[in-house]
């Protein structure tokens, strides 16, 4: 009888648990907040902007960036089709402050604050270098060392394909050579927004004239539409897998090559170290870039590129290095998007872009991306759908939340550590490519 009573209060303790669990499951939390917090944290914010009683600078730019951003971003990644196809929370965070600019929805004094942070207070440089620091830095090296350079060579199949393709689009439909080259085939294929089509709009700003917003504006269409055709011709990829299968390793890009990502840790020392080490290396850039003829973004990938692979930096540096970047991607990507949409995106550009004929171009990059890494990832041993999806697909769409949705597209989670290589060094690569690009089209 015990043993019965015993058998049912395990029972009745094991519902409660399972029920306990399921109901921490369906918490709503935005940016790891209860949802109820961080609505009220919202509404204080909005009082705050709305009376003309923010901190100035940092502190209430950071504030209005960082919350709005977040919303938006849990907005977009909620929503069906935006989410799927469009980019989810990172194009509505951009595109949701650059329409309340727009409407006349933050008070002027605001935008202007948030310009100046962004701009002037170098927001967005201390941003992009973390993000290119760790990104290089961080790289696996069993992966560098399996696929070596014989990756790269799709990538740049996929690069080279793109623009024969899109300019072979383009000039059918009445674009320049310079327009789709430089203005839609470089962004889309520069690793998402944060570290491609935004430092991309620095060099273009630099190397042309005009400000970056002009070239934001333009940069932008191309990039959403370049990550809605990316993800399904994914999904096609994969049919055409099914048909085909001597095309495709049903998820493995080079034949008994598997990967098992390390668990991340963090230390709180390292990160100031690698804090210290992203400021570090962009001053270097633009320290060379006073004596070299070529970008800072440009010139600190490279220095941070061949330093990673002489083996010269200690591993404290490489792992701070990645961990801050780690922590700056996940904490201030979607508010340096709002913040993007707010003193880098100007609206009516962006709607006066959309063309039959832009449209077309911007199929003609993802369509030349495929061929391209498929092509000559074939040449180097890689499965060809593989090779298309991750050196191409993942080269065209926007970045790290790009990446998540093209493969799941294609059904091949497990290659995300090539999806990564091609977002990171072959983004970093593109800006390369964009500001040795300039001086030959112009």
């Amino acid at each position: 009888m015990s043993g019965s009573a015993e058998r049912v209060d395990t029972n009745q303790s094991a519902a409660q648990t399972i029920t306990f669990i399921n109901s921490e499951k369906k918490t709503i939390t935005i940016f790891g907040l209860p949802v109820i917090w961080f609505l009220g944290i919202t509404v204080l914010t909005l009082v705050s902007m709305y009376t003309g009683n923010l901190p100035g600078g940092m502190l209430g730019s950071l504030l209005v960036m960082m919350v709005l951003g977040e919303l938006f971003g849990w907005i977009g990644d909620h929503t069906p089709i935006l989410r799927t196809y469009l980019g989810g929370g990172a194009i509505l965070a951009i595109f949701g402050a650059a329409y309340m600019v727009y409407a006349g929805l933050i008070p002027g004094e605001t935008v202007t604050m948030i310009n100046d942070f962004m701009k002037d207070g170098g927001f967005l440089n201390f941003y992009i270098a973390a993000l290119i620091t760790g990104s290089i830095l961080g790289m696996n090296k069993k992966i560098l060392v399996k696929v070596g350079l014989k990756y790269f060579l799709p990538i740049f199949g996929a690069v080279i394909g793109a623009m024969v393709v899109a300019g072979l689009f383009g000039t059918i439909v009445g674009f320049s050579l310079k327009d789709a080259v430089l203005v839609i085939t470089m962004p889309i294929m520069g690793g998402g927004m944060g570290a491609g089509a935004v430092p991309m709009s620095q060099i273009y700003s630099e190397l042309m004239g005009n400000d970056p917003s002009y070239y934001i504006s333009m940069l932008v269409p191309a990039l959403a539409l370049g990550n809605v055709f990316a993800i399904i011709l994914a999904s096609m990829l994969h049919i055409l897998g099914k048909k085909v299968p001597s095309l495709s390793g049903n998820g493995q890009l080079l034949k008994g090559f598997e990967y098992q990502e390390e668990k991340p840790s963090f230390n709180i020392q390292k990160m100031g170290i690698g804090l210290m080490a992203a400021i570090l290396f962009f001053t270097i850039g633009t320290l060379a870039a006073g004596f070299i003829p070529l970008h800072a973004y440009a010139l600190m990938i490279i220095i941070v590129a061949v330093a990673k692979i002489a083996d010269i930096i200690p591993e404290s540096v490489l792992d701070g290095a990645n961990q801050w970047y780690k922590f700056v991607a996940k904490n201030w990507t979607l508010a340096l998007l709002f913040g993007i949409g707010i003193a880098y995106t100007d609206l009516g550009t962006v709607l006066e872009a959309l063309t039959l004929q832009y449209i077309v171009t911007v199929l003609g990059v993802i369509l030349g991306a495929v061929i391209g890494a498929g092509l000559l990832g074939k040449l180097v041993g890689f499965y060809p759908i593989e090779s298309a999806i991750t050196a191409g697909l993942c080269m065209a769409n926007m970045g790290g939340t790009g990446d998540v949705a093209v493969l799941s597209s294609s059904k091949r989670m497990e290659l995300m550590p090539f999806a990564q290589i091609s977002s990171r060094l072959g983004g970093a690569i593109i800006l390369l490519l964009a500001g040795l690009l300039i001086p030959l089209l112009m």
